[in-house]
């Protein structure tokens, strides 16, 4: 039976509204319990800061947090991870390329590219690093091994990339469906499909989604996605590629009446992973 993972981080972000992940990841952790009916687990998380090194903020205690997910994944085939800032799907990311080899792929919904590394990087924040991390590049200690292969990493609705941030664009290393492509179920299904892997694990930062359909994130962006979208595109991914592994992050807020706009996203994401079958 996969698991639910609540992982409530703030440290890789450091944008005015991280202080508010921690209780909307709670809080969209507890929500995901009660729609997918399982009991979620609690990944212990730091709750202080820690000097920027090496061009990495809250290096240490990121590293600290990072520990206490490789302990908690252990040998699950299949988590659902909630975070939290998206600083919290390297580990995951990590082991699932461990158990399912090279043929794993990424499909990456997000506003932002993720692509940065501590030498690009003006913010120092983690969660603009961690897609390139998972790739292999940037701080060693950072970085996932075995890394995700060249070409199996589809970046969906991406709309605010930094120039550091197109060099994997235009090298190929990243394939990236702007909105328009990523909003059209068919494509993004394809996109996937033709990275050539056998398994894929689905990353959601929460905005990927136009503010207007869900303003509750750490970085909005303009001229995302509806849920409805989304949701249409992750179906269409699953049923080209199976999902081995999931992330949804950067919820900052734990109103009840935003957070059940996701509601059928939590189902979608949920129904890819075998939940309640």
């Amino acid at each position: 039976m996969p698991e639910v993972h609540s992982v409530a981080q703030r440290q890789g972000a450091v944008v005015p509204r991280a202080v508010s992940l921690p209780s909307g990841g709670r809080a969209l952790a507890k929500l995901t319990g009660e729609v997918l009916g399982v009991d979620v687990r609690t990944i212990p998380v730091g709750e202080h800061e820690s000097p920027v090194v090496d061009g990495i903020a809250n290096r240490a205690v990121l590293l600290e947090n990072r520990a206490a997910q490789r302990a908690a994944l252990g040998t699950r085939s299949k988590v659902l991870t909630i975070g939290g800032d998206c600083g919290v799907e390297l580990e995951p990311v990590r082991a699932a390329r461990e158990r399912y080899g090279r043929t794993l792929a990424l499909a990456w919904f997000d506003a932002h590219g993720d692509l940065h590394t501590p030498a690009t990087s003006p913010s120092h924040a983690f969660h603009g690093m961690v897609l390139r991390a998972a790739m292999g590049d940037g701080d060693p200690e950072f970085t996932a091994f075995p890394r995700i292969g060249r070409g199996r990493t589809v970046l969906l609705g991406a709309r605010a990339l930094d120039p550091a941030e197109r060099e994997p664009v235009w090298r190929q290393t990243v394939r990236h469906l702007p909105v328009h492509a990523a909003r059209r179920s068919t494509m993004a299904g394809n996109a996937v499909l033709e990275t050539d892997a056998d398994e894929v694990y689905l990353h959601v930062d929460l905005d990927v989604l136009d503010p207007a359909e869900f303003d509750g994130v750490g970085c909005p962006a303009p001229g995302g996605l509806t849920v409805a979208e989304l949701v249409g595109s992750i179906r269409a991914i699953a049923a080209a590629t199976p999902v081995i592994g999931a992330g949804i992050t950067e919820c900052a807020t734990d109103d009840p009446a935003a957070l059940g706009v996701l509601i059928p996203l939590l189902e979608a994401v949920g129904s890819c992973l075998g939940f309640g079958s």
